[in-house]
């Protein structure tokens, strides 16, 4: 009977040393646990993150089937540009070069331009038959260009040179253009434009209709009067459908 009480006594013992331990598993399993839990929460948060920049993003552009995104269609450009002048006086500077005009103009590449704002109604070739009107060259696309982009149009100049001494052949010239700028683009419409005619009012838009249009109603020279009644030269546009017609 005097042996009983160290034996309860170890027992008890052995019974707090067992349930600390029990305490001291469970509060490690869950601190484990809380402490991965707040690992992956930031995950979840950048998981959500990219997936509502998704959603944002089809939203403004699409996705192609190679992954790549597309730019959402651009509207129309008007029918008259809201960019347009009208009449201006025209300056000639005696001294201009040819990188001025490419400086003045930074968006213009190989006498190519389409806006960026909307999408042209028309395509259009300017002709331009040349030999040796350099200067009278400069001095038209100078203002060809500034003139041609406020009416918003797709558009590409093309000057088709003429070598040698024999006699200049405008139309022939205006063929081998209007075949060489037909290479390069399924344009909509052709300006056969003579090298020293510089249009003064952009409300004179370059663009073709359902008949050949006559763009130079007038010239300084003649007191801005045709030079004859049935007068149908320097600057007309046909389209592709009238040009083959003719």
């Amino acid at each position: 009977m005097g042996c009983n009480p160290p034996y309860h006594l170890s027992y008890r013992l052995r019974l707090l040393l067992l349930f600390t331990l029990c305490l001291t598993v469970v509060g490690w399993a869950t601190s484990n646990y809380f402490v991965g839990a707040i690992q992956v929460i930031p995950k979840a948060k950048d998981f959500m993150a990219s997936f509502h920049k998704v959603i944002h993003l089809g939203n403004e552009e699409t996705l192609g089937h190679d992954g790549a995104t597309k730019k959402p269609e651009l509207a129309n450009c008007p029918s008259v540009s809201p960019n347009l002048r009208g009449q201006s006086k025209l300056v000639f500077k005696p001294d201009l070069t040819l990188e001025e005009i490419e400086a003045e103009n930074p968006k213009v590449s190989r006498g190519r331009y389409h806006p960026e704002e909307c999408k042209a109604l028309q395509r259009v070739a300017i002709l331009i038959p040349h030999r040796n009107r350099e200067k009278h060259l400069i001095y038209l696309l100078e203002h060809l260009h500034p003139f041609l982009q406020r009416q918003q149009l797709d558009y590409g100049i093309y000057i088709i040179h003429q070598t040698g001494s024999k006699k200049f052949n405008r139309a022939k010239l205006l063929n081998v253009g209007y075949l060489e700028a037909l290479k390069e683009e399924n344009w909509d419409c052709f300006v056969f434009h003579d090298v020293d005619l510089v249009p003064e009012n952009d409300f004179n838009l370059y663009t073709c209709g359902d008949q050949p249009k006559h763009l130079v109603v007038g010239r300084n020279s003649t007191g801005y009067r045709l030079r004859y009644s049935k007068y149908f030269g320097g600057v007309t546009a046909l389209s592709r459908e009238q040009f083959l017609k003719g």
